[in-house]
Formats: structure tokens, sequence, C-alpha cells
């Protein structure tokens, strides 16, 4: 079976993007699933209703999140529903949403998506691989993909080996760089550190390049244009995964990266 895991959805511009694509590959690639991170689908930070409903209409079957999952404060009952949106497992007992999912795929193969975020240089939360511990405990026997949303590579990695051989995939999230180690591990699980975004090429990671280099120039933080045009292509970030439905063990693992040409009046900020 193939899993289609999508790199940081970023904006309008990366969510009218994974609408023109998604349709078409999944009909040339028949994806069991597809998984793409959404935590910055709503203008770059968090995730709306409106905005997660347009991606899984566009074909996503599960969303996860990451540190930007409380940017969008409307967001908080809508992770307590029953949509196929999780944030990361290792915040606090008690916190709003749901950790991991369980849902099956297009020919019933039962899938257990997990999301866990980093600490290391992010939010001082639980341990990662803690959380991942007492999850993946609870589902042994299936197909279990782990995002694991975190800044260094370093922790994406050890976390990574940690899990080796009891989660199929471990995919990076978080840096809208996509990284080129996408390998199997020893003990059959599949990693890559980080997926990379689908966002606007000509940017800085997503975000507006004025502001940024400012940000970086004067040292002080600079708020970006709410609406400015997109120009140039949206690129696609994605991750191909093979895995063998029985055993749950990993088979192979592409990048799949893509770019589309914004069509007139997508803008950032929306």
């Amino acid at each position: 079976m193939k899993v289609l895991f999508i790199g940081d959805v970023v904006g309008r511009a990366g969510r009218e993007c994974v609408a023109a694509l998604l349709p078409g590959l999944r009909a040339s690639h028949d994806f069991e699933l597809v998984v793409a991170n959404g935590e910055n689908a709503a203008g770059g930070f968090g995730l709306t209703r409106p905005t997660a409903e347009e991606l899984l209409s566009a074909g996503v079957d599960v969303i996860t999140l990451g540190n930007h999952t409380w940017a969008q404060r409307e967001i908080i009952p809508y992770l307590d529903s029953e949509a196929p949106v999780i944030r990361p497992l290792n915040y606090p007992p008690g916190t709003p949403g749901k950790g991991m999912i369980v849902v099956r795929g297009r020919q019933g193969t039962e899938i257990a998506i997990l999301s866990v975020m980093g600490r290391t240089f992010m939010e001082p939360i639980d341990s990662p691989f803690r959380g991942a511990d007492a999850a993946l405990a609870s589902v042994e026997g299936k197909v279990r993909i782990v995002d694991v949303h975190a800044e260094a590579t370093s922790e994406k990695a050890a976390l990574a080996h940690y899990l080796d051989g009891r989660a199929s995939a471990v995919i990076g999230t978080h840096t809208h760089v996509p990284t080129a180690d996408a390998r199997q591990l020893p003990g059959g699980t599949l990693f890559l550190t980080d997926v990379g975004m689908v966002g606007p090429r000509d940017s800085v990671i997503g975000a507006d390049v004025d502001s940024m280099v400012q940000r970086f120039v004067r040292q002080i933080p600079v708020r970006p244009p709410k609406s400015r045009e997109v120009r140039g292509p949206v690129t696609f970030n994605s991750v191909i995964l093979e895995i063998e439905p029985s055993s749950g063990r990993g088979v192979s693992i592409r990048r799949l990266d893509l770019e589309h040409e914004a069509r007139p009046g997508w803008r950032r900020g929306e």
C-alpha cells in the first residue's frame, strides 16, 4: 500500500495548490491514505474549521498540527470533534484534541497516525519519546505513521531510531525545508528528516520576503502585510511511503516534489 505525506501547507496558496494537484495524484498513484501537516494552513499560522474542511475536501484524509496548533482559537472545539485532525500527543493531559487517530484507508487497511512535537528550541512540553511509547503500545499490529514536528534534525533522527521497528514511518515536519535523506532504517522504519512545505517558492519558508529580511536586519519584529500577491510557482513537497499492510513494515520511501504556478489573485496571509 502507498501513503502520501504532504509537507506543511502554508496559507491560501498552499491550500489551493493541494486542491489543484492532489486529485490527479490520487488518481495516478492509488494512495491508500493521504496525510498533510496543516498547522500553517490558515494565513500561515494555525488551522480553522473552514481551512481544515478545504483540505479534507481536496482529498486529504488526516491533518496533523504542531506548535501553531493554538494560533487560531476557534479550532479548539473542532479538535474535540470526530474530525480527522490531530495535534501533538505530548501536550499535557487534559489538553483539547487528540494526538493519535486510527482510520481505515481506501482499501480498508487500518492505519494509526500519531503526532509528536520536539522540545529542542521549542516549547517545554512532555517528552515525545515517552508519549510515542505509550501511543504505539496501544496500536500494535497496525500500520503506524508518526509525524515528528520538531526544529532540531538531531531530535528527529534520534526519535526515528528510537522507534525503529515499532513505527512504519517517522516523518519530520516544521522547518518547511525539504531534506534529501529519505531512507529505511535497519529495523524497517521509513524516515525523512523534513518533508518541506506546500507554499510560495519565492518566499522565506512561506513568509513574505521583505518582512522576514527586515526582521533579521533590524532585529525587531516586522508585521508582514496582511495581503500580498503571490508571484511565481508554489512548491509542493511530499513523500510517498510504501508499507506492507499485513506487517506494518516499511518497504520504500521516495520524495515527490512538484511546482504549480500561482493563479492570479493568490495572496499570502489568507
